[in-house]
């Protein structure tokens, strides 16, 4: 089983693949693991959690402010500079005008520290991002919800991200405990091996509604895909380039965040006519942000995985 693991873990990015294929091809699969989605996703953070361990996860009060710095940036700067250019447009009341100004303002998706692990970077950095921007989402979010198109759930959407912040953090400390006191020494390529597992099965879930979509009307759909992919992608080239410029350590884990973001959040927040558009975004979402592994390899380049 180690060897099989391991193996799985050197061919990480292909079991991603693998999971594209399979919630584009199996709708049936699909629709079934759909309600486990949390369950997957709180598991994929307790392993992730495991493999990093506590004090690489917080680092020092440096890193700590830093982690706070991105988190003002990307949560709150960069969806209120959104918020600008939608106005200046004449696009407020586009109908994916909302659902992109949520994806900026939402936190990183936890699949973010396991990319950066693929990518044979440090993970440390997204997790600190990951945890301190779930933890001020519910004052981060609430300059678009005031000031953004019509939401009318401002309340709702802030319990919602109270709720997932404290999943996150059970899981979290959960997986830290686990490392501290239980299993000091695990065997990381196994547990690389186990997240690529868990990121493959969670993405067949999650694009559940986006295959029959294709079929009953696949153009529509196939320019929201390119779209959203430029998005995804030109928000990760432009923050790696800064990054790079105010010469951060580590700048990939942060980069990949800036593109890819937990707007699931807001599908149990927000009523059904402001997530409808939201929700076929989500499910083309999914491809630009598990091709990254794939696709920015080489725009980011490769060291040594951390331990």
């Amino acid at each position: 089983m180690t060897g099989l693991l391991h193996a799985i873990a050197a061919r990480g990015r292909l079991a991603l693949v693998v999971g594209l294929a399979g919630g584009l091809g199996l709708p049936g699969l699909a629709a079934q693991i759909k309600p486990w989605l949390p369950h997957l996703v709180a598991l994929l953070l307790y392993l992730t959690a495991l493999r990093i361990g506590p004090r690489a996860a917080f680092g020092r009060l440096a890193e700590a402010r830093q982690a706070l710095g991105l988190v003002l940036l990307l949560q709150l700067a960069l969806p209120l500079a959104g918020l600008a250019a939608i106005s200046t447009l004449g696009l407020r009341d586009h109908p994916y005008a909302l659902a992109i100004l949520l994806m900026l303002s939402a936190p990183s998706v936890t699949g973010s520290v396991n990319f950066t692990l693929m990518l044979g970077r440090d993970p440390a950095p997204a997790l600190r991002i990951l945890i301190l921007g779930t933890a001020l989402l519910p004052l981060t979010v609430l300059p678009i919800l005031w000031l953004g198109p019509d939401v009318g759930a401002g309340a709702e959407a802030a319990a919602a991200s109270l709720r997932l912040l404290v999943v996150i953090f059970a899981a979290a400390a959960a997986g830290f405990a686990t490392r501290e006191w239980l299993w000091k020494a695990p065997d990381l390529r196994s547990l690389d091996g186990v997240n690529a597992i868990a990121l493959a099965v969670i993405v067949v879930g999650l694009m559940a509604a986006l295959g029959p979509a294709l079929r009953a009307d696949p153009w529509p759909v196939i320019t929201l895909i390119g779209g959203v992919m430029a998005v995804n992608f030109g928000l990760q080239a432009a923050a790696y380039a800064l990054f790079k410029a105010l010469r951060l350590p580590e700048p990939v884990g942060p980069a990949i965040i800036a593109g890819n973001r937990n707007a699931a959040l807001f599908l149990i927040a927000l009523p059904p006519a402001t997530t409808d558009p939201l929700l076929i975004l989500l499910g083309c979402y999914q491809l630009p942000m598990y091709l990254t592994p794939i696709l920015m390899a080489r725009f980011y380049g490769r060291k040594g995985a951390a331990t």
